[in-house]
């Protein structure tokens, strides 16, 4: 592997524990307190610190699934060269653009 990806990849894992974390936090806290799915939309909506939190978390997700999706293609696939790199670019892009659609239905922003 690359060193430059895999430091990326342990990079981008690094910051999205604790985003993880935050996220669980969140979601066991709104199901122990009943709150609707109404409710969560009225709080984070226009919410610039609920799309920050989300927007890093998808930015990051976007890097390092493609990473390990190369790494585990290359490994137990034998796949390697430009035509793989050059589609788990495209998956990397897919993801960024449909997680960063979701963060701004769910914020309202962008």
């Amino acid at each position: 592997m690359n060193l430059r990806l895999y430091l990326l990849q342990r990079a981008t894992a690094a910051l999205m524990v604790p985003l993880i974390v935050g996220h669980l936090v969140v979601i066991i806290y709104a199901s122990r307190n009943g709150i609707s799915a109404t409710e969560i939309l009225g709080r984070t909506r226009g919410s610039v610190a609920w799309a920050a939190f989300y927007a890093t978390f998808v930015v990051a997700v976007a890097v390092h699934a493609p990473i390990g999706v190369r790494t585990i293609a290359a490994e137990w696939g034998g796949r390697r060269g430009r035509a793989i790199d050059g589609a788990l670019v495209v998956f990397g892009g897919v993801l960024l653009v449909l997680g960063l659609r979701a963060v701004a239905a769910v914020t309202g922003l962008f």
